[in-house]
This record gives structure tokens, sequence and C-alpha cells, in this order.
């Protein structure tokens, strides 16, 4: 049998990580970001939610 399909949801960056502080930076880089407005997909799962947690001022997060 295939596992159930896990949901997906978008992030964006939507304000700048100059003034983050280092671990905020750290996290927002590893969810793949880069530059303001970039969206990347990633599975909605706890640890993916926990990094969201994390950096809540820099991301928008549109679930699908």
């Amino acid at each position: 049998r295939r596992p159930a399909q896990m949901a997906n949801i978008k992030i964006k960056l939507v304000k700048s990580t100059n003034k983050a502080r280092e671990s905020e930076k750290a996290t927002i880089r590893a969810l793949g970001l880069k530059k303001i407005g970039q969206t990347v997909e990633k599975a909605d799962n706890e640890a993916t939610r926990g990094m969201i947690k994390k950096a809540v001022n820099y991301v928008a997060v549109e679930e699908n």
C-alpha cells in the first residue's frame, strides 16, 4: 500500500531578515527562502510547523 498523501503548505518570505536573530535567519534559510517574495512549498508536518513558528514575523503561510 502507498502511504496517504501528506498535505503541503506554501511559505512566503514577506519581510527582510536584516535585523532578525541568527537563529531566525538560519531557520528561514533552512526553509529554503532567500529573497523577499520567494515562495516554497513544504510538507505540512510538525517539523515544518515548528520552523514557521520560529520565524512567524517574517513569513506568510498559505494552506492548500
